[in-house]
């Protein structure tokens, strides 16, 4: 090639470039399709954006279906989908896993999910900062659209109990702030159910929460008329100077408690678990290690046998600053429980589900094994570092074990760091 026609080549595949980083818009995201670029779409959420009950997720979820979808509107366009979805878990976990699990996959566009698990009908206003601080950092940091998806469990299928949404009304809301189209699956299952065009028994035919493959076609639907309406409107997402919500998500840190080393007596750096209970929660898939505790340990001896000696485990210890701390890892059959100290005093906390609290934090978990996110300090004093310590509780009589991958703090200096 002559060297001005490669400069043009430059010139022109630069300034194309530049105006897409500087404009994440539905427009720039249809128009780049419609030329066949290589785009990347990234579906984060939970369960229902995994598509739990599904016959066959690479197939018939909520996400597949939508790329069936865009792969027909942009037949010239080579679409890469990522799945970024972990059942049983919110916007709180989402800010710490929204780095590793979607902006580092360069989205062209991202379908948010969170809405649901974050509880439909509660206005908390720690959990609306969480989701907006994603919205705003994906449209901020990413220069990507964004698409609010609003997924129903079986019993919110009901325009009656609109009103009691709260954090529907509250997504709405924010998608007007940020000037982002919105996926309203409540409203269009709801409607299409009430005009008798399906049952909602045919959405969820196995349980109230999952739908199956009917349901994610529906899913599907919706999120097809929110990406449309963006388009149609040729939305420019955009994040206002001021946040609706608390600022305490936008700075935040996740520390691999393995680089805090040297690591305390009776912990190592091991990989995650290849196993799980389901798909989504596949841990290799969301750590890239934990931090693995046992009550026993497995020796060689001299005639290549294995022998198995009880073992104590150490507190592992860390300096934070910030005003949440939250903890991910596993959760298994082998899970054991341990407790949290804050400043040398131990952490009280309520469990889902539970009407009393508890200073055990447990990691067991009877069919398998699944993600470990629990928050442990929701209101830390920013204004000074803080020690935080995590004893393994075991119960000896038998082999048990932790697996922590990270300590993931929110506000403040959002900083974790180790104790010499």
């Amino acid at each position: 090639m002559k060297l001005w026609r490669l400069l043009i080549v430059i010139v022109t595949l630069s300034v194309g470039f530049a105006s897409y980083a500087a404009n994440p818009s539905f427009a720039d995201f249809d128009r780049r399709a419609k030329l066949g670029y290589h785009l990347n779409v990234v579906f984060f959420g939970a369960s229902l954006t995994w598509s739990a009950n599904a016959s066959d997720q690479s197939q018939t979820s909520y996400r597949a279906v939508m790329q069936n979808y865009l792969e027909a509107k942009y037949p010239k366009a080579h679409f890469k989908c990522f799945d970024a979805a972990i059942g049983g878990t919110g916007s709180q976990l989402g800010v710490f896993r929204l780095n590793r699990d979607v902006l580092r996959r360069n989205p062209d566009l991202v379908f948010l999910d969170f809405a649901a698990n974050d509880d439909i009908y509660s206005d908390n206003p720690e959990s609306l900062a969480s989701y907006e601080s994603i919205v705003r950092r994906i449209i901020v940091d990413g220069n990507c659209p964004v698409v609010l998806m609003i997924f129903p469990f079986g019993w919110d299928a009901d325009s009656k109990k609109f009103d009691s949404m709260k954090r529907r009304t509250a997504i709405l809301n924010l998608a007007k702030v940020y000037n982002a189209p919105v996926g309203d699956a409540i409203k269009l299952v709801t409607e299409r159910i009430e005009k008798k065009e399906v049952t909602n028994a045919q959405i969820w035919p196995f349980d109230q929460v999952h739908p199956g493959d009917l349901g994610y076609k529906n899913f599907a639907d919706a999120a097809l008329v929110g990406y449309n309406d963006g388009v149609a409107r040729q939305l420019k997402c955009a994040a206002p100077a001021k946040m609706v919500y608390s600022d305490k998500y936008m700075k935040n840190t996740r520390v691999r408690i393995s680089s805090l080393t040297p690591l305390p007596e009776g912990w190592v750096a091991t990989h995650p678990s290849l196993v799980a209970a389901w798909h989504d929660g596949l841990m290799s898939r969301w750590l890239d290690d934990v931090a693995y505790a046992s009550n026993r340990r497995t020796v060689i001896n001299a005639d290549k046998k294995k022998e198995v000696f009880p073992q104590k485990c150490g507190r592992v210890k860390a300096m934070v600053n910030g005003e949440m701390v939250m903890l991910f890892g596993e959760e298994g059959v082998n899970g054991g429980k341990y407790h949290v100290y804050v400043d040398g005093k131990i952490v009280n906390y309520t469990p889902w589900g539970w009407k009393t609290t508890t200073d055990l934090f447990s990691t067991g978990f009877v069919a398998g094994t699944r993600q470990h996110a629990t928050v442990i300090v929701p209101n830390l004093d920013p204004k000074t570092d803080h020690l935080l310590e995590i004893e393994p509780v075991f119960d000896d009589t038998k082999e048990q074990e932790l697996k922590i991958e990270s300590i993931c703090v929110a506000g403040g200096k959002a900083t974790v760091t180790a104790v010499k």
